[in-house]
């Protein structure tokens, strides 16, 4: 399932708040514990960032450049 932002966005709301019920549009959903709800939001992120890479919005690992320099002697 394809994540957004806005219902990563509402999660962190509801657990910034203490709450356990969320809504997306149309949708509520109410979580039994604190921890179900935190383990959504990784859920969530996971998603997006799976979602990022595979598009290429998020790059790979940077690139390096090393120069090294001495006198001539």
């Amino acid at each position: 399932m394809a994540y957004t932002q806005s219902q990563l966005d509402a999660l962190e709301a509801a657990l910034a708040k203490g709450e356990r019920r969320v809504s997306f549009g149309d949708k509520t959903i109410e979580y039994r514990t604190v921890e179900e709800l935190a383990t959504a939001i990784r859920e969530v992120k996971r998603g997006l960032f799976e979602d990022a890479v595979a598009t290429r919005l998020w790059p790979g690992a940077p690139r390096q450049i090393r120069v090294t320099t001495r006198k001539a002697t």
